[in-house]
């Protein structure tokens, strides 16, 4: 037997975990974990929804954050993935683990275990059906993608019948979907516009795409069953309350799932297992082939399942136009997570996390990096379009009802706080705005991912409002970045002439309205042309990032310098007297002489400078005041000798 205390984990890949099949599966999965005391991880995303390429890169992502060196072992539903590049991520990173993995109707590798649902003799039992029965004898065939293990056993069942009859196959009668609702609009829509006559039966591979091509049908004023025959695959709820009901073929999901979870408990326990375990599905003769016109389904199991069902629709929309009304007032993360924490309770789940990247706030722009060598570049980008940050940040962890965080912890972890109990299931979704990673989220023991059609909405409206906010941040860091270049001396690293107006503007305002003084010290670099003219350019930048330099370290508290045009610079405070002034110019001067000591060039810093002191009156106006400061310097720099400049 498996040893007691020891927790077992499982990993489980899926895709579109709103949907019946995966729905039901999980839900065995679920009901297994809790007898057996495993966790069960389940990473999964809604891709191949939306028919967008780009977006589908961000949710297929979500499979490259499992770290299989977690796991005892892993449940694959990659006949739910049709991004053929992550369902071989899926099986490298599987067999590269060396963990036991179980598959679904899949011969990806002999190696896995293999629960298979008898879908050859569940199809074949159809077409005969609709052939003897219904005696029809042309077909449209609506399939999945055949690189899908099932919908090609369908598919090649379907044509096995056909052939047995020795009935003709028109290839323009056959349309190759993705099992999604959409497919079975476009085969019946392709087929109306087609100047084919209508067939005897349309036979779709899974209840999604018969129920749509109903509904076209029904749209142009065709019958099913007394026009065509309409059938599915799968027995779902919606094929069996649709009117009329769908004949369809009945699969044990759930008991897939719990057949996979007491596969891995014998494995745990030693125990030797076949590689192959195959499970009957049977045909459900109903209203849309014209075998049953009376249905025996119990009303009062309908209408509870039905009203359950809409209710959990119209709470989840209600939830979703709240949440997306309440987010739209923030500015802040801060806000936004506290908003969003705000409306978990009605998720109905234990725990929900959502982790950050590291750096999702970053703009997505690529830098470049030097290498090891440090001679050559490369570009980094920021935030990943595929993986996740070495580290993430988890702003959010809500559980039952109490919200904590924690500032950092490794994405190898993926949980925030680790599940020290047995018997849980947890969801990983992406967190993403286009093909960008931004992080996931976690839900645990909630049914929320497979109960609601609103989960992926929810998701993918906090996903965008996350990548508003941070668009904000960047915005704001921008402005503020543009006003800085404006105010400030790009070579000087002081403020220029529009900062100095700006702030002397308000500190002039100030002194006016507190009849207070006003110093105001004028500097002009003497001899610049000279160095420029002599030594070079650079030499002339060196010596006035050196000039604002000693400027800068002489002055007062809360006193502002600037470089107000090509050699000139200037200062202002108040409060001050001609007694500070006097102090100012002294420790400037005296700065002035222990710098070119220090730097010892063949020239002298050398600046003439001049400085006013007023109390200002109403009748003042700021650059009146300057003039008289820039005409004091003057005084002094006509005193001076040109010759000063050089050193001997």
């Amino acid at each position: 037997m498996m040893s007691e205390g020891i927790i077992r984990n499982i990993v489980v890949f899926v895709a579109g975990t709103d949907e019946e099949y995966q729905g039901s599966i999980l839900e065995g999965i679920s009901e297994a974990a809790k007898e057996l005391n495993f966790n069960i991880t389940v990473f999964t995303c809604f891709g191949g929804v939306l028919d967008n390429t780009i977006y589908d890169a961000g949710e297929y992502n979500i499979y490259r954050l499992a770290n299989l060196s977690m796991f005892d072992g892993a449940i694959l539903l990659t006949n739910t993935i049709s991004d053929i590049k992550s369902r071989e991520y899926i099986f490298n990173a599987i067999r590269e683990s060396n963990i036991p993995a179980v598959v679904f109707d899949s011969d990806a590798d002999p190696s896995f275990y293999n629960i298979r649902i008898d879908n050859t003799a569940a199809m074949r039992q159809i077409v005969e059906h609709l052939i003897e029965k219904h005696h029809a004898k042309t077909f449209n065939f609506i399939s999945g993608p055949l690189e899908n293990p099932e919908a090609k056993q369908r598919y090649e069942a379907f044509l096995s019948v056909m052939n047995e009859h020795a009935f003709p196959v028109d290839t323009n009668r056959i349309y190759f979907g993705n099992f999604r609702p959409a497919s079975g609009r476009r085969a019946a829509a392709s087929m109306l516009a087609s100047n084919l006559p209508l067939p005897d039966a349309f036979i779709a591979a899974n209840d999604a795409m018969a129920l749509e091509a109903i509904n076209i049908l029904q749209e142009h004023g065709i019958r099913v069953p007394e026009d065509v025959i309409v059938t599915g695959f799968d027995y779902t709820f919606f094929a069996q309350h649709h009117c009329p009901t769908l004949t369809s073929v009945a699969r044990p999901l759930a008991a897939a799932g719990k057949a996979a979870c007491v596969l891995f408990k014998r494995l745990f326990d030693h125990e030797s297992c076949e590689k192959e375990i195959t499970l009957k599905a049977y045909p459900v003769y109903l209203e849309s082939c014209g075998c049953c016109t009376e249905t025996d389904m119990n009303m009062r199991s309908y209408r509870t399942e039905s009203y359950a069902t809409i209710n959990r629709y119209r709470n989840g929309i209600y939830l979703l136009n709240r949440l997306t009304s309440a987010l739209a007032l923030n500015e802040s993360p801060e806000d936004y997570i506290h908003t969003i924490s705000q409306y978990l309770h009605q998720i109905e789940c234990e725990q929900c996390c959502i982790c950050l990247c590291e750096n999702w706030e970053s703009a997505f722009l690529e830098k470049p990096q030097k290498d090891s060598d440090n001679n050559e570049t490369h570009v980094h980008q920021e935030i990943p379009t595929h993986g996740y940050t070495e580290y993430m940040t988890a702003p959010l962890i809500w559980q039952q009802g109490v919200v904590s965080k924690l500032e950092r912890f490794r994405s190898a972890e993926l949980f925030p706080l680790p599940i020290q109990n047995a018997g849980n299931i947890s969801y990983v979704l992406p967190l993403h705005f286009r093909e960008r990673c931004l992080g996931y989220y976690i839900f645990t023991n909630t049914d929320f991912p497979t109960r609601t059609t609103v989960c992926h909405s929810l998701l993918m409206n906090i996903s965008h409002s996350f990548e508003s906010i941070r668009k904000l941040l960047n915005l704001n860091n921008t402005i503020r970045e543009l006003d800085r270049i404006y105010v400030v001396d790009q070579l000087c690293g002081i403020y220029n002439r529009n900062g100095f107006i700006r702030l002397a503007d308000k500190m002039f305002r100030h002194s006016m309205e507190q009849h207070d003084t006003l110093m105001i010290s004028f500097i002009d670099m003497d001899g610049l042309k000279y160095i420029n003219d002599n030594f070079g350019h650079e030499e002339g930048d060196f010596a006035l990032r050196k000039l604002a330099e000693i400027i800068d370290s002489c002055c007062y508290e809360g006193q502002i310098c600037a470089r107000f045009g090509g050699d000139e610079f200037i200062t202002i405070t108040c409060g001050l007297t001609e007694e500070d002034a006097e102090k100012y110019e002294a420790k400037f001067c005296k700065q002035l002489q222990a710098v070119n000591a220090l730097i010892n060039k063949p020239y002298e810093l050398s600046a003439s400078i001049g400085s006013f002191v007023t109390t200002v009156e109403a009748d003042m106006k700021l650059f009146a005041l300057i003039a008289q400061a820039d005409q004091i310097m003057y005084e002094q720099k006509k005193r001076k000798s040109t010759s000063r400049y050089l050193r001997r």
